[in-house]
């Protein structure tokens, strides 16, 4: 009796322990030529989005899933446009700044990086615009127009200190500061420094 219920304590310990770890994904992200990007996202950017400056093509590898993101600057803010292998639009992302997010909306998403992470620090913040189920013109027009949408969210890049280092997290919020989900990022990829 007392060796059934260890093994179903432990086997309960051990399905929490993968529950809890399968939200974490591993990202790295890496620079392409604009040859290698899809050639349909090449179209809808250059349909959609006019006047901007600096544009450089990424492609970010998952553990499972490969997506592509084109980096731009337009009015003095900078833009993520990210696609699937496709080159169909997944998101919108814009860098803002702590005072550009409501601030209850702030005070929830500190408030859960605060009970879930000892020693943490903010390395980026992006409003970002879902591309769901409307047209991609709408998505262009809604993120190049910086309006605050309920379905926009919030995406938080943060160091965490930890005993052995530093880990990446980026971390999904609602518009209400509600946590969606979390995924471990992978240091920039330096293959191409020689030694």
């Amino acid at each position: 009796m007392k060796n059934n219920l260890i093994k179903i304590i432990l086997a309960a310990c051990l399905f929490s322990f993968q529950l809890g770890h399968s939200q974490y994904k591993n990202e790295r992200e890496h620079r392409i030529l604009k040859s290698q990007f899809p050639a349909a996202a090449i179209v809808n950017i250059n349909e959609n989005v006019s006047d901007f400056k600096r544009i450089k093509f990424y492609k970010e590898t998952d553990s499972t899933i490969i997506s592509y993101e084109a980096k731009l600057k337009k009015d003095k803010l900078w833009y993520g446009i990210e696609f699937d292998e496709e080159g169909t639009l997944e998101a919108i992302e814009i860098l803002i700044k702590v005072t550009d997010i409501p601030n209850d909306t702030y005070d929830k998403i500190t408030g859960y990086l605060n009970n879930n992470f000892a020693k943490y620090k903010i390395r980026k913040l992006k409003q970002q615009y879902p591309s769901n189920n409307e047209a991609v013109g709408e998505t262009f027009k809604n993120a190049f127009q910086n309006l605050i949408l309920p379905s926009n969210n919030y995406q938080v890049v943060i160091a965490d200190k930890t005993d052995k280092g530093s880990i990446d997290y980026e971390i999904l919020f609602d518009a209400d500061g509600n946590f969606k989900k979390s995924k471990t990022s992978l240091p920039p990829n330096y293959d191409h420094v020689l030694y």
